[in-house]
């Protein structure tokens, strides 16, 4: 991408701004850290200044790419948001379900175009609401839903077939799941009119969050039939949510949380393998959701800063992958 007599006419340049203008300004108001304390959250290091030097080894095709083609540094779609806007759900939930249920309303009516329910503790443990081991709990960081009719009051009067609905349970996410789609039915609405995503992801819970009830194997066996639901009878529906963000806020580096994240999301397909998924698909929608730092995308462009090879990056080109993956929360589509 750049011409050799011109990186070397750069790199002359570097080196005397680095002996004459950074000199004095070291000698007059030196670093307030030693530089191999600046770091990025994940410790890679920072260097003081970066130019076409660091990715005098870049190839632009193969390292960067195209809107909407591989390997989609610059983006999923090739008009990306000037096409469409992304989603916009504010995560809510709190108190009785007729309270959430007038705020969603406010929500919807104020631009939101999808929700996103917070439920209450109790809930995410699998506990009705006058359960002993709910007390004080109640409605606190999200809304209580401990049956049907708590659902059918969250959603009353929303048109959930015209809009997408996120649902943060893990444990008893089939069992909430079921009592959503209920709902929508006993309202007219057919299974394959929602659309919509549950977190389901019940790996980073022994990993992370700790909301667990049930051993591993059975509640791996709980998302599996999730996903061979889902399959068949909600193509809208994403039917997991694979969530690195919990593990990063628990104490993992960004390389950390994606290589924790990915081999979730390997476990859940292994899952479905061992369940007998031959001819089966995999869930339409793979959604993950992470705090998307910029640490790994640092990392990976430094691949071709100089000395490197340029191709030390996470490449998918040959490996299978469920029919539209998305990133970050998103739909299958790749739009959040």
């Amino acid at each position: 991408m750049f011409d050799q007599d011109e990186l070397k006419l750069l790199r002359e340049q570097e080196e005397r701004w680095e002996e004459t203008t950074l000199k004095r300004a070291l000698a007059e108001r030196p670093e307030r850290i030693p530089p191999e304390r600046f770091v990025t959250t994940s410790s890679a290091p920072v260097d003081r200044l970066y130019t076409p030097l660091d990715v005098a080894g870049l190839d632009y095709a193969r390292d960067l790419g195209f809107p909407g083609e591989y390997p989609f540094t610059r983006g999923v779609h090739p008009t990306m948001h000037r096409g469409r806007l992304w989603t916009m759900r504010m995560f809510a939930g709190f108190g009785m379900a007729e309270e959430t249920n007038a705020r969603y309303k406010y929500l919807l009516e104020h631009g939101e175009t999808g929700l996103s329910v917070a439920f209450d503790m109790p809930t995410l443990y699998g506990y009705d609401s006058d359960a002993p081991e709910a007390l004080g709990e109640f409605g606190k960081c999200g809304v209580a839903v401990s049956s049907l009719a708590d659902m059918e009051v969250l959603f009353d009067g929303i048109p959930v077939d015209q809009i997408t609905t996120s649902m943060t349970i893990n444990s008893p996410a089939a069992i909430v799941w079921a009592m959503y789609i209920a709902m929508a039915e006993k309202r007219g609405i057919p299974m394959e009119a929602l659309g919509g995503t549950i977190q389901n992801d019940i790996l980073k819970e022994y990993i992370a969050q700790k909301e667990f009830i049930f051993p591993p194997k059975p509640s791996m066996r709980l998302v599996v039939d999730t996903f061979e639901f889902g399959s068949q009878y909600l193509p809208r529906w994403n039917t997991i949510s694979i969530s690195g963000y919990h593990i990063r806020e628990a104490g993992a580096t960004a390389v950390q949380e994606l290589a924790f994240t990915l081999a979730t999301a390997w476990n859940m397909c292994a899952g479905g393998w061992l369940a007998g998924w031959r001819s089966t698909p995999l869930p339409h929608g793979c959604p993950t959701f992470s705090t998307h730092t910029t640490t790994f995308s640092k990392r990976s462009a430094s691949s071709g800063r100089r000395g490197g090879s340029g191709r030390e990056r996470c490449t998918t080109r040959s490996a299978p992958r469920a029919r539209g993956v998305g990133c970050c929360g998103s739909t299958p589509d790749g739009r959040l």
